[in-house]
């Protein structure tokens, strides 16, 4: 692949001039028809293969009219679920283009979960990765669903009956390439039906517009420059709105081009392999290169240890200057002795050429920013909601805050409630309301028109937007000091040992925390104290708890005294979606995790109340 980066064309198409998400994609195809649009990875020839702008238009085609000899009318719904690969591009444009209303689902959904987004929004075509997906889903299906057609990708056999179960190939050969079917769109009416996936209660479905997710991709385009040589490598689910308007719609609006990573598994060789040039990302996966870092360092010498700290220490003080934000300082005078070197290195893990990563979805740790951004990567935090198509705010890449979301993009106004504190949005990316659901819808957006987000915040005098909380989330002591756990988890999570954490303590004294423990982590401490790792009394043992309590106090130091942790509970069982405890955005179930170990909760405070 290129290793070289020309940027020199900034080519980005306006929201007026698309008109509609199918008309963007037919104005790229007009403006540079033989330029690279996608790449994949074929586990056939165990090669990486590339889609011209054309050759992307030509399959598209041929889904538009398989589409439309189902006889479905504009406005119908269609859902799929499938991993991040061309097929979805062309099923999503094809299906818009026709004025269908495409209803994606999370690929590692529960099938419940699934079957309930299915029939509340009366899908009646469903695209799958594979057979093994639709006999999960299909045991959980009701008679309410409208389901008429599956279609499955490689699936060896067609099945007949109430639904029509056909292989994709089979069924599209039935269609030949033809022209592409051009309809006049209102880009204001209904594009797409997506489901949030709530941390309490069922999920509510957001209705989308065409001009919404225009409107918010245009908007981050005039904080940073993307440019027709980029290659996006995407590997957040397409089902999430961040990838969908960032890593597809974005991209496809300044004629860059995107790479399909083969998975989370695979993707340190996709970044080596594909080497990006913009990455987005959720919080998550800087958190875990944070920790591979750590545990790196913790084999290396006390001086090793030393100069890397320093390193990123004069690599933070170079960003501080270059960005105004600090004087000068003498530790710079390191960089160009061993900064480059060691960022140099750090930065060839990702392909070489990363010259932007976005950090979305939730909060993104400051000491996760500090690490990075001090090894020189060019990172950014944004902001936004499913209900906001999803940005909100996002740092300019040269006006760069990192404690901060940003400042909200054109055409978006945001207010601070002065009752709660509650960040109020109101702009073009404002969905259109939650689907069959007048009740959220009123209680989400006011009277006048603002869209509430549940999160606090405060603005600073630069307009840079600060997320302080959940409100829903907030704990209160019984001394009256509240805070939000999201702080102080994050913070723990700088150890490796913990790999998913909750803090409790509402009404009590004093906090507690229920921590599940990395596997290879949890073995390599417990043999260090003598413990079997394999015996489940070992995590109730005093000596692991107290060595526990001291990481924790550790890692919590510049937290005020009221917030340390004064009890924990110890598990070896992840939280998961297949369990409950997670979203399908792998965001942590708070009210379902305190149910299912309110019992551990309790005796964490017992002492106290006895």
């Amino acid at each position: 692949m290129d290793t070289q980066l020309n940027p020199t064309q900034v080519d980005v198409i306006a929201p007026d001039v698309a008109g509609s998400l199918p008309g963007l994609f037919f104005e790229r195809l007009a403006r540079c028809p033989d330029n690279t649009a996608y790449q994949y990875f074929d586990a056939a020839s165990q090669r990486w293969h590339s889609l011209t702008w054309q050759q992307t238009a030509e399959q598209i085609s041929r889904w538009q009219r398989a589409l439309a000899s189902a006889g479905l009318t504009p406005g119908e719904r269609v859902a799929l679920n499938l991993r991040n690969c061309p097929e979805w591009v062309y099923f999503d444009i094809a299906a818009m283009s026709l004025g269908l209303v495409t209803v994606p689902l999370y690929p590692e959904d529960r099938p419940d979960n699934m079957a309930y987004i299915l029939e509340q929004t009366d899908s009646k075509i469903l695209l799958l990765q594979s057979k093994r997906q639709w006999q999960q889903l299909k045991s959980a299906l009701t008679e309410q669903h409208a389901i008429e057609k599956v279609v499955i990708l490689n699936l060896e056999k067609d099945e007949e009956g109430d639904i029509a179960v056909l292989d994709s190939d089979r069924w599209l050969d039935r269609y030949p390439h033809q022209t592409l079917i051009r309809k006049d769109l209102d880009g204001y009416k209904l594009a797409s039906i997506i489901y949030t996936s709530g941390t309490t209660g069922r999920p509510k479905g957001v209705m989308l517009s065409h001009q919404n997710m225009l409107s918010v991709a245009y908007g981050a385009l005039q904080f940073f420059d993307v440019f027709h040589d980029d290659v996006f490598l995407s590997f957040l689910p397409l089902s999430h709105t961040l990838e969908r308007t960032g890593g597809y719609y974005l991209p496809m609006m300044a004629g860059a081009s995107v790479t399909y990573s083969r998975g989370v598994a695979k993707l340190p060789d996709d970044l080596r392999q594909v080497k990006p040039t913009i990455l987005i990302a959720v919080p998550r996966l800087f958190e875990r290169f944070s920790a591979q870092l750590n545990q790196q360092l913790a084999t290396k010498s006390w001086f090793q240890k030393c100069l890397f700290k320093l390193v990123i220490h004069a690599g933070w003080r170079r960003f501080l200057w270059q960005q105004k934000q600090a004087n000068w300082h003498v530790i710079q005078i390191l960089w160009p002795i061993l900064g480059n070197k060691i960022a140099d290195k750090f930065l060839q893990r990702l392909g070489g050429r990363l010259r932007l990563a976005v950090s979305g979805g939730a909060a993104l740790p400051g000491y996760a920013a500090k690490l990075f951004i001090g090894l020189q990567l060019r990172l950014i935090q944004g902001y936004g909601l499913t209900e906001t198509s999803p940005i909100i705010s996002v740092n300019p890449p040269e006006k760069n805050r990192p404690q901060s979301v940003g400042p909200p993009i054109p055409g978006v106004t945001t207010k601070i409630d002065p009752e709660n504190q509650e960040l109020l949005v109101d702009g073009p990316g404002k969905m259109l309301g939650y689907w069959n659901n007048h009740k959220a819808t009123a209680q989400t957006i006011d009277v006048d028109g603002w869209l509430h987000t549940g999160d606090q915040a405060k603005c600073d005098e630069q307009g840079y937007i600060h997320i302080t909380g959940r409100i829903k989330d907030i704990l209160v002591l019984s001394n009256g000091e509240k805070f939000p756990p999201s702080d102080i988890e994050n913070a723990l999570l700088q150890d490796p040992l913990f790999e998913q954490a909750i803090v409790v303590g509402e009404g009590q004294s004093y906090l507690a925390a229920l921590l599940v423990l990395d596997g290879e982590a949890w073995q390599a401490l417990a043999q260090s104290l003598g413990l079997d790792p394999m015996r489940s009394d070992s995590l109730q043992d005093k000596t692991l708890q107290q060595t526990v309590l001291k990481r924790c106090r550790n890692l919590l130091r510049d937290f005020p005294a009221y917030v340390r942790i004064r009890r924990i509970a110890l598990t070896l069982h992840p939280w998961t979606i297949e369990n409950g405890l997670l979203t399908p955005t792998m965001k942590v179930r708070r009210e379902a995790i305190i149910k299912r170990y309110q019992a551990d909760i309790d005796a964490l405070f017992a002492a106290d109340s006895a």
